[in-house]
């Protein structure tokens, strides 16, 4: 990798993480719009219903602010902003541009990720203000491979809606695709609770899918549940392969169709 592509690299992310500290209202509302696990952890404990999974309160409570922390720096838009960038009129620009559009999109997420993070530490320590017991600081192994596992659930994730917006070079409502995935994510990724409470005819095909490794899987491991990390972290790079696979092929046939059409 040359010196020159790291320093356009860098120079890109510096320039969006200025764009995004403009918009701190607006992250610290995002960030507060992902407590969700916050709202479950509740229904959960309030029902005792983590009995049913041997799961004790404060494990459960660990899981869930660990699905948090995943939720917050795992999130991906990039198929609306590059469905408005495409029917707009911004896309031609960026196609002959040294570096690929993509890494204009990849960066945005990686700023908005950093100025995400002390509002989310913010919510953490209220959360653990009230919920003092539930308090743990993870071993650095744990941690390590906890931010390895939640930097492959925002790769898969941005790789998937990366496919999706290709999809616009063929139609002006991709984002309508991408909605298609909400509920199978919401429900199958662990946001909503542990993929361990599933039914057992669930957990016997959901592990060949890619949804359990967006949120169970690296809060497990950030919250000491101790899941399988090495075919975990495997089965992550397979869906990541996977999906770059698909998108350099949607990505190309896109771009010779965009092309041809001189737009």
């Amino acid at each position: 990798m040359s010196k020159s592509f790291l320093y356009k690299i860098n120079t890109l992310l510096k320039i969006q993480y200025s764009n995004m500290l403009e918009y701190r209202v607006e992250i610290a509302l995002w960030a507060i719009s992902g407590i969700i696990p916050f709202f479950m952890l509740n229904i959960w404990t309030n029902n005792g219903l983590n009995e049913s999974i041997n799961l004790s309160k404060i494990m459960l409570s660990r899981y869930f602010i660990s699905a948090f922390f995943v939720r917050q720096f795992s999130v991906v838009w990039v198929v609306f902003t590059f469905e408005e960038d495409a029917l707009l009129g911004k896309l031609s620009p960026y196609l002959i541009q040294p570096l690929h559009p993509f890494f204009r999109y990849f960066a945005q997420h990686i700023a908005e990720q950093l100025t995400r993070l002390p509002f989310a530490l913010l919510i953490a320590l209220i959360f653990f203000i009230l919920n003092p017991e539930s308090f743990w600081i993870p071993a650095v192994k744990t941690t390590i491979f906890a931010g390895i596992a939640t930097f492959l659930s925002f790769l898969i994730q941005f790789l998937m809606q990366s496919v999706i917006a290709t999809f616009c070079f063929w139609t002006e409502k991709a984002s309508s695709i991408e909605k298609l995935l909400f509920i199978p994510t919401l429900f199958l990724s662990g946001l909503l609770a542990p993929v361990s409470s599933f039914p057992e005819f669930v957990k016997s095909w959901v592990y060949f899918t890619p949804f359990p490794y967006l949120i169970n899987f690296p809060a497990n491991l950030l919250s000491g549940n101790d899941p399988n990390i090495i075919s975990g972290i495997c089965m992550q790079l397979i869906w990541v392969i996977i999906f770059f696979c698909i998108f350099a092929k949607t990505w190309k046939s896109g771009t010779k169709k965009f092309t041809a059409m001189g737009l």
